[in-house]
């Protein structure tokens, strides 16, 4: 049987055995690269696939070989660089040990969790600047305490640090009876300041008591922001000894900051070192695709009755930067904006309601800017000459020249380069870019020209 029939049989029986999110997002991107002596060796996406996979799932592809073939194999798991370096090595095999999946599922009465039940794994968008970051979460989700404790998730605000916790936390509620609490490290500070508090007779034993329950008797610790720490020196101390009574239970740390630990220098070195005891992962900014992908989300998901158009869309994910939830909230004022003011949502429409959200900060590598002002003040003409719908020659040759140079010299899209050159379409700046590249390969007074201004631009 050829290889990719019989893993595709294999993924099939594997997908009625696990939950769909599990196998979307630890066998949906691997294939079976050989079947050699009694060894599947299986090729995945992630070092962290490889992890995951034998720790939690090898005794089950195990079986589905054994169930569809009728012959008992060992699994090898591998990246594809893994394959190559075994080439390079005379077929050299790694072996790892694995554990038995623990499938028992709980009901989960715990209450008082903090979670907020909107946040999913099922809703997360995942795209390359968070995929590491998603499948750690989710390992963690399937089994807490065991694979990789702490967790501590680091990145820019806005980029899904807080929405992954909160996943997280649901699986494990929903999936085991284990006790889950969700809380800012504000939150932590202002339960701690409590214990100096007095009651009616004069001591505080009843608080001390409740500060252990909630955060002691517990089997999951989320603690979100935990840079705001920083400068609570009795308060660290008591999470470092909250960390250390956990940690030594085997139960789940969950930890989110800004920063990696060791750019935490506000907190004590002791923490940052317990930090860094698990595993460690970062949250990029989402790059255009995502960002689409999360505006398409978010319209489906909140039932939006609004038709939306791509260019809109491609617009908004262009020009709005990289927090998330600031696309989220451009986007409600979009669909208000667009009832308020009784109108279909169009390009024009959204430039107007978004005026204020749109992102300022132009980076030097994408500086439009700049390109259009060096152009204009070449040719003697205005930026608003640039970005104007006028056709006469003098103006509308230095606009294919400013928009050929904005493609060459920026990662920016045609359509933003558009938007950017007064909404023109973007099969308008295509023609004008392929229209410069033309002429110069046969106008040298031109390509001294550009060459002129790209080392002004730069």
């Amino acid at each position: 049987m050829d290889n990719s029939v019989l893993w595709s049989k294999i993924l099939d029986k594997i997908k009625s055995e696990i939950n769909s999110l599990s196998f979307q997002t630890w066998f949906e991107e691997t294939e079976l690269y050989e079947l050699n002596n009694g060894i599947a060796k299986i090729v995945v996406p992630l070092a962290i696939h490889k992890n995951h996979i034998f720790n939690n799932y090898n005794e089950l592809i195990k079986n589905c070989f054994l169930d569809i073939t009728g012959n008992q194999v060992e699994i090898e798991l591998c990246l594809k660089d893994d394959i190559i370096n075994v080439k390079r090595e005379n077929n050299e095999e790694q072996h790892e040990s694995h554990n038995n999946v623990d499938s028992n599922i709980y009901n989960n009465n715990f209450i008082n969790s903090n979670l907020n039940s909107k946040y999913s794994f099922d809703n997360f968008v995942v795209g390359n600047s968070n995929k590491f970051a998603h499948a750690a979460a989710l390992a963690v989700a399937e089994n807490p305490g065991k694979m990789y404790n702490p967790l501590f998730i680091y990145g820019n605000s806005g980029l899904g640090k807080t929405h992954l916790m909160h996943a997280i936390g649901n699986y494990i509620h929903k999936n085991s009876d284990k006790k889950v609490l969700y809380v800012t490290s504000e939150q932590f500070v202002s339960d701690f300041i409590g214990i100096n508090r007095k009651d009616e007779n004069g001591t505080n034993f009843s608080y001390i008591d409740f500060f252990k329950q909630k955060y002691r008797n517990i089997d999951v610790l989320i603690i979100d922001d935990i840079q705001y720490l920083g400068g609570a020196t009795e308060t660290q101390k008591e999470f470092f000894h909250t960390f250390n009574n956990l940690y030594g239970d085997n139960k789940q740390i969950i930890i989110s900051s800004d920063r990696s630990p060791e750019d935490l220098k506000i907190l004590e070195s002791r923490l940052r070192t317990r930090f860094c005891w698990g595993l460690t992962v970062d949250i990029f900014p989402p790059d255009f695709e995502l960002r689409v992908a999360i505006l398409k989300k978010r319209i489906i998901g909140e039932a939006i009755n609004k038709e939306i158009p791509d260019e809109v869309i491609e617009y908004m994910a262009t020009n709005l930067g990289s927090d998330i939830r600031q696309l989220e909230g451009a986007l409600t004022r979009l669909v208000a904006y667009s009832t308020f003011m009784g109108s279909e949502i169009d390009l024009n429409l959204a430039i107007e309601a978004l005026k204020d959200y749109v992102y300022k900060g132009i980076s030097e590598k994408n500086d439009v800017n700049k390109i259009q002002k060096v152009v204009a003040e070449y040719f003697q003409i205005s930026t608003d000459d640039l970005k104007s719908k006028k056709r006469n020659s003098n103006i509308s040759f230095p606009r294919q020249i400013a928009m050929y140079l904005c493609r060459k010299l920026t990662d920016e899209s045609f359509p933003k380069i558009g938007i950017e050159f007064g909404g023109k379409d973007h099969s308008t700046v295509m023609h004008s870019c392929e229209k410069i590249e033309r002429e110069i390969s046969v106008n040298k007074d031109l390509a001294d020209t550009i060459q002129k201004l790209e080392n002004e631009i730069k």
